[in-house]
């Protein structure tokens, strides 16, 4: 029996000793999508497309304006066939207007998710380097609670900006050892 409670004790310690060198890591990735290198350039290139499809809206909607301004303005002096006219104007106007930006926002989002999946895979090859340089055993993407000192998303973020890993900072310290 004392020979059976000296080595559950023994394993016990032994899992305790192995738990010590656990190092993990924790990445906001919605910050790496937001702040990195990478995702400001695919922001900005974005822009830069769809920027002519955003003036032209911007002008469509001018137009509409001006013309509901008239039709408002000129409602007692307009015969009855003109005013109609005006009218269905304005509404084929507000028809095309609502069109365009439906297609516009469509369009947007399917670039930015298509830009942003591509900065996702560049944030994973980068975890992946991290973890490979810094011997991370976990490093987790998405956490409701993360305590600051096994976050490493400054490291994924300088990684992508630079290509390295940057990190000695960060292990000279030991805080991302979980004890």
């Amino acid at each position: 029996m004392k020979t059976m409670i000296i080595m559950l004790a023994l394993l016990l310690s032994a899992g305790v000793v192995q738990a010590a060198d656990f190092k993990v890591g924790v990445v906001d990735t919605e910050r790496v999508l937001r702040e990195s290198e990478p995702a400001i350039k695919a922001e900005k290139k974005i822009e830069k497309e769809f920027s002519g499809r955003d003036l032209e809206i911007k002008k469509l909607m001018k137009q509409a304006r001006e013309l509901q301004a008239e039709v408002e303005k000129e409602d007692g002096k307009l015969s009855e066939a003109d005013r109609r006219n005006k009218e269905r104007e304005l509404s084929a106007l507000n028809v095309n207007l609502q069109r365009m930006q439906r297609e516009f926002r469509e369009d947007l989002n399917l670039r930015k998710n298509e830009e942003l999946a591509m900065v996702l895979e560049q944030a994973n090859k980068a975890i992946q380097a991290i973890a490979d340089a810094e011997k991370y055993d976990l490093i987790l993407q998405e956490a409701v609670y993360r305590n600051p000192r096994i976050d490493i998303t400054d490291m994924v973020i300088q990684h992508l900006s630079t290509g390295t890993h940057g990190g000695e900072s960060e292990t000279s310290t030991g805080n991302t050892v979980v004890k």
